[in-house]
Order: C-alpha cells, then sequence, then structure tokens
C-alpha cells in the first residue's frame, strides 16, 4: 500500500482519522515512541539527545553540532526503514518533505481553528484556556523550527502537502473516507521502479547515519546521495587515512550495492 505521511497542528483532533485508516487498511503508526526505541538501541547518549532535540527547535550552535546532525541522520535512516515495509503511517518530524520524491507517498497536513485547539489542549493537558493557547503556540513553533532545521523548509507552506484538512470544517467520516480513496489510488503508483528508488534512498540514510554517528568518522560536510544505480558518497576530509576509514565503513553498511566515493582532501 502507500505511505501515509502525517503534519499536524497541536490539538487538531485526527486520533480518530489515524485510527479509521489504521483499521480499515491495516496500517502501522511509526510514532515517537517507536522511533525512540529504534534509536535508543544504538547506545551512548543518542536516546538523551533524541528526546532533547526531537521536534524542538535548535539553537545555533546545536543546529551545527554533531549530536544534532547525528540524530538527523538517525531519525531519516528510521522514517526510511519502515517507509519500505508498506502500510506506514509516518507521524511528522519532515516526513513529508523526507519522501517528497517518493509517488506512493501520500503527504497529509491536518490543522483546525485555534479555538478547537484550544478546547482539546485544555481537556488534555488539565490547564486553562490561556495555558492551553500557550502550548499549542509554543508546540507549533518548536514543530516548525525543528523541521526548518532538518530540512530547511517551511512546515506551514500548504504546497509542501499533497492535501490540507482543516478538522474545523470537514467531519472526521469524510476526512477518513477522501484519505482512503487517495492512498488507494496513491498505491498504483508503488511500481518496481519507485520501490527499487526508495530502497536505495534507504541505505543511502542508513550509510549517512552509521558514518555521522561515528565518531572515528566525523565528518561535518558529509552527504550520502543515490541514483537509480549507485550510492554516492561526498565529503571534505583532512588525509588518506581518514579517506580510507570512511571508504571502508561506508562499503560495509552498503553491502553489494554499488558505491562511487567522492571524497575531496581540505585544501
Amino acid at each position: 500500500m502507500a505511505i501515509w505521511t502525517i503534519s499536524r497542528q497541536f490539538g487538531s483532533g485526527i486520533r480518530e482519522i489515524r485510527f479509521g485508516i489504521a483499521s480499515e487498511l491495516g496500517y502501522a503508526y511509526v510514532d515517537k515512541k517507536l522511533i525512540m526505541n529504534e534509536i535508543r538501541e544504538r547506545g551512548g547518549k543518542w536516546e538523551k539527545w533524541a528526546n532533547e532535540f526531537d521536534q524542538s527547535t535548535p539553537t545555533t550552535w546545536e543546529k551545527y553540532d554533531w549530536s544534532f546532525k547525528g540524530f538527523g541522520a538517525l531519525l531519516q535512516s528510521v522514517l526510511l526503514s519502515h517507509a519500505l515495509q508498506d502500510n506506514v503511517i509516518l507521524a511528522g518530524r519532515g516526513s513529508n518533505f523526507l519522501l517528497e520524491d517518493t509517488p506512493h507517498a501520500y503527504r497529509v497536513r491536518f490543522v483546525a481553528p485555534m479555538e478547537q485547539r484550544i478546547e482539546r489542549i485544555a481537556g488534555w493537558e488539565s490547564v486553562d484556556t490561556a495555558k492551553a493557547r500557550s502550548i499549542a503556540i509554543k508546540t507549533d513553533r518548536e514543530r516548525a523550527g525543528f523541521v526548518k532545521a532538518l530540512y530547511d523548509r517551511d512546515m506551514n507552506d500548504p504546497g509542501s502537502y499533497d492535501e490540507v484538512f482543516d478538522t474545523g470544517v470537514i467531519s472526521h467520516e469524510q476526512i477518513v473516507v477522501i484519505v482512503k480513496e487517495a492512498l488507494l489510488a496513491k498505491d498504483k503508483l508503488k511500481t518496481d521502479r519507485a520501490q527499487h528508488l526508495l530502497k536505495m534512498k534507504a541505505i543511502a540514510a542508513k550509510i549517512k547515519a552509521g558514518l555521522t554517528i561515528d565518531t572515528k568518522l566525523y565528518v561535518p560536510t558529509l552527504e550520502v546521495d543515490c541514483t537509480e544505480t549507485e550510492l554516492l558518497v561526498r565529503g571534505i576530509i583532512h588525509n588518506s587515512g581518514q579517506y580510507a576509514r570512511i571508504e571502508a565503513a561506508a562499503r560495509e553498511l552498503a553491502g553489494d550495492t554499488p558505491m562511487k566515493i567522492e571524497l575531496r582532501f581540505r585544501s
């Protein structure tokens, strides 16, 4: 089946919609708990950093720090590994940008009138309306800052989605029907070529994450891209020893997937 990415304003009230689609189409939900569990397996401080950075705006210093770069690479690798499994709902974290070139990804944004959001948040958090409004504004700002830091994109831009639903205007039942039909239509775009490209992208993300979090290999300029036929590792390094270590680690992570190394020495 197609992949469904969800971006939402906090308090837009989509739980029933998500449950409806998951129940009818057998979709799994990739949420914060699942993501954190997989990052925890990396050991070290990654779980701590993941909890600190997840959906929060990093400071200017943090944005360029190894810890944030490592978390971002791990997050993208986890999201793409689940996207490969089909029948998944990816919850926020810029997944719509990560999969914007994947034809069988249905990228949706949910919004709602502020007063309705305040009412929901006040009930969830057992706070008054003033505090609920503050929580809504702060959460939206933090999530937007996180996505901007990771993708340099505006998560509030409606042009970044296949569909934007206002839950204050359209009923949950209507949205479920529309989303279900759209996912079935998107599923027809899941060709062998599209799935192969997604697999290559997932492998590239896995390699980038592995290289980025390795303290012995850290390259601030590291990029790992892919074409239909091969992976491409780029970056600026200091010496031939570093080149050899990065190449060996990258090829081990890539397995049998063809790879081109384009590491340049710092002048």
